[in-house]
């Protein structure tokens, strides 16, 4: 119990997704500009995570031992059937959603940190609970840096910004800080996760 723990902790914190390991920043910097739509889009991604790791466990244990060739497209195919079904479930859950989401709902099928997790699962050889905790913590470490940029993007709208930091500069500073910030925790799980 206490290494699937260590494993949660890890992806969600010490080796952060979107903070340490720069994967799955579109999301990061499209959809973070109000904290209501960049939880959810948490929501959708920690989703995705889950049954991702679920199917890359399932292939990896079962089917791609006698065909490793296959496992990067496997891997694609399941993630955009994934995608496709979140968005349909959310187009018809909750249409708000979908448009405040707009483009960036269909790209988490590119979303690097998807992949991301299927290939590192893979290789550090993670058994079923693990793959489930691996896929919680960066699904956490996910929402957790989409509702942090959004948390001081809402705050930076009320303050008085000088004009060479607004919009994009600003973004990059604040993305640049909150990974320096993440990184502090990088000698906390050595060789966890």
């Amino acid at each position: 119990m206490g290494d699937l723990l260590w494993i949660f902790v890890a992806a969600a914190v010490v080796n952060n997704f979107t903070l340490s390991w720069f994967l799955g920043l579109c999301p990061f910097l499209g959809v973070s500009g109000r904290l209501d739509t960049a939880f959810r889009m948490g929501l959708a991604n920690i989703f995705v995570l889950l049954v991702t790791a679920v199917c890359a466990w399932f292939l990896n244990a079962f089917i791609l031992p006698h065909a490793p060739y296959l496992r990067l497209i496997a891997f694609i195919v399941v993630i955009a059937s994934v995608v496709q079904f979140v968005e349909m479930a959310i187009r018809k859950l909750s249409p708000a959603l979908f448009e405040a989401l707009g483009i960036f709902l269909p790209l988490i099928t590119t979303n690097c940190a998807i992949l991301g997790l299927a290939l590192f699962q893979t290789n550090r050889e993670y058994g079923f609970v693990e793959s489930i905790s691996f896929a919680l913590g960066a699904g956490v470490g996910l929402t957790l840096a989409l509702v942090l940029m959004a948390g001081v993007r809402v705050e930076n709208e009320l303050r008085d910004v000088p004009d060479v930091l607004e919009g994009a500069a600003m973004s990059f500073l604040v993305a640049g800080i909150l990974s320096m910030a993440f990184m502090g925790f990088a000698g906390l799980f050595s060789g966890v996760a």
